[in-house]
């Protein structure tokens, strides 16, 4: 089984700024792509950001410029820098993990952390 743990959440006034830590635990073989998902109340969860074991990043538009994912492929962790936040960014924010391989099994499993806060208000 692999874990994923969210941190950083949080209440933020409109034009600051907070990061976003998922941290990846477990027999973990290889772990292609890497996302963030948020979900705000009475919506769908969205793809925020995703970042591939390779570097390659994609964005939602509503944040593209605003927002920036990272990963340390070695520690298994993902990071979303969020910038200039706005009160529309309120929502509950998901790492995810799609693609993972877990030691002695060669299924792909979809992973996903118990979400943390973002709140974006004055």
């Amino acid at each position: 089984q692999v874990q994923l743990v969210e941190s950083g959440g949080g209440l933020v006034q409109p034009g600051g700024s907070l990061r976003l830590s998922c941290a990846a635990s477990g027999r973990i073989f290889s772990m292609n792509a890497m996302a963030w998902y948020r979900q705000a109340p009475g919506k769908q969860r969205e793809l925020v950001a995703a970042v591939r074991s390779g570097g390659r990043t994609n964005y939602a538009d509503s944040v593209k410029g605003r927002f920036t994912i990272s990963r340390d492929n070695a520690k298994n962790t993902v990071s979303l820098q969020m910038n200039s936040l706005k009160p529309e960014d309120t929502a509950v924010y998901y790492c995810n993990a799609p693609d993972t391989v877990v030691v002695g099994d060669p299924t792909y499993y979809n992973y996903w952390g118990q979400g943390t806060q973002v709140t974006v208000s004055s």
